[in-house]
């Protein structure tokens, strides 16, 4: 085993929770590591959704202008479209602020840009290919994690005052820690593909809603990033069918990608995303912090994962820095403050798309998709993305929200902001490059 290693906080996970935790700490001047288990973060089919709280905490963090220079999609408003034709259900231009869309982002890039900008301080490390085997205990304390070294093969250990698990939904943290999740059950799976996007296309999202079908469109320029929704459970049948059978049935959902379907040479270009929707009873223990999706995965359902667990981060970031900045073991009621936060809006967020589950999702997958041949009474062209379906033949919400159009800002605020947006800290603010006026700070004290 290599030498021990040692940070006052160790972040176990380099998605968005784990380095915008890095980067708040490492301004308050905590020495803090994060391992990665990847050689880089090109991963496909990661959410990338950048939600309008976290867009806003970039621009605290003097970060907006780089974000801004990303390359991105932005959605202002969504819309499902029926057999009937469209209905638009959320409008984001009446979001108060600065920020009045969602961006679509790719995950890597956005990492990047926090990865490099947590490395602009002294006290921040980035390890990469290091994949977290086991913790490091004291007791019954947690001082830490070994990890092997993927590039080498070589096992060190890296102790810590604190080690914050942000592994995500399949955390090896959690797994060491002996913790289990209460699972709510889901009525899906996920199959996400891509088809090429065209310059006529319709533009924003789409959500696509038949009698036994749900498929959501991304418009994320040149192509779209889909998600079709399956029964759970039922991905090795579909797939028994051939991909002749699938491309079938998309042309059936939706017509206008009769063009493009034969993209889709094999079921090696759709990757299932097998849904949980889980929760933490206790999301700490002596030493030991889980925050994110290692704490509480979430549905798919309104794509607010990524804001999610960029909201626990910060909080956590807010709490527990003037702790780790005194040194020593942190106490376990400064992280059980850290989940009374947070729990709350997780536990509403969660609840809604549990909601959602129930009341939407399970009633339409029950038929099962539809035979693989158009067979729609009211074909679904592309003019009909934009169109609007007869008020008469709508669900009561989307005839409330046809008729109150400034209804529409409700559930734009619930999906782009959530229930308690977090802020950056004072002492972790910059200004914005080239931007004056913009207010900074210094660490908290001890």
């Amino acid at each position: 085993m290599a030498n021990n290693e040692r940070a006052t906080c160790l972040v176990v996970g380099g998605g968005p929770a784990g380095m915008v935790l890095a980067l708040l700490l490492a301004r308050a001047g905590v020495t803090v590591t994060v391992l990665e288990k990847h050689a880089d973060f090109l991963r496909d089919f990661r959410g990338d959704t950048v939600h309008v709280s976290t867009q806003t905490l970039l621009d605290e963090l003097g970060l907006g202008e780089r974000f801004a220079r990303l390359p991105q999609r932005r959605i202002d408003r969504a819309r499902v479209q029926l057999d009937q034709g469209g209905v638009q259900v959320a409008d984001l231009t009446r979001l108060p602020g600065r920020h009045r869309h969602i961006a679509l982002v790719p995950q890597w890039d956005l990492l990047d840009l926090l990865a490099e900008a947590a490395a602009e301080e002294p006290t921040f490390t980035l390890r990469r290919n290091a994949e977290v085997t086991d913790l490091v205990r004291d007791g019954r304390r947690v001082v830490g994690a070994r990890f092997t070294d993927r590039s080498h093969g070589s096992v060190h250990e890296l102790r810590a005052d604190l080690t914050v698990a942000c592994d995500g939904r399949g955390s090896a943290v959690r797994a060491a820690a002996g913790m289990r999740p209460r699972a709510f059950g889901v009525p899906m799976d996920v199959w996400w593909f891509r088809l090429p996007r065209h310059a006529d296309d319709p533009g924003g999202g789409i959500g696509r809603i038949a009698s036994g079908e749900f498929m959501v469109m991304i418009d994320r320029g040149d192509y779209w990033q889909c998600g079709y929704l399956i029964r759970k459970g039922s991905d090795a049948t579909l797939r028994a069918e051939g991909i002749a059978g699938f491309r079938a049935r998309l042309v059936a959902l939706q017509p206008w990608v009769a063009d493009r379907v034969d993209t889709l040479a094999s079921f090696d270009d759709v990757k299932l995303l097998d849904v949980r929707l889980e929760r933490l009873r206790r999301w700490y223990a002596d030493g030991l912090l889980l925050i994110g999706d290692a704490a509480h995965a979430m549905s798919p359902v309104g794509g607010v994962g990524i804001n999610l667990a960029v909201q626990d981060a910060v909080a956590a970031a807010r709490i527990l820095a003037p702790v780790l900045q005194a040194g020593g073991p942190v106490p376990t009621a400064a992280l059980r403050k850290v989940q009374l936060r947070r729990w709350w809006p997780t536990a509403l967020i969660q609840a809604a798309q549990r909601l959602a589950h129930r009341r939407i999702l399970t009633p339409v997958l029950a038929a099962g998709p539809a035979a693989p041949a158009p067979q729609s009474a009211v074909p679904v062209g592309m003019n009909d993305v934009d169109g609007d379906a007869p008020t008469a033949s709508l669900p009561f919400a989307m005839r409330l929200l046809r008729r109150y159009p400034a209804l529409q800002g409700v559930p734009a605020r619930a999906i782009a902001i959530g229930p308690l947006p977090e802020h950056a800290p004072q002492w972790a603010r910059r200004p914005e490059a080239g931007v004056s006026g913009a207010r900074g700070g210094t660490a908290p004290a001890p």
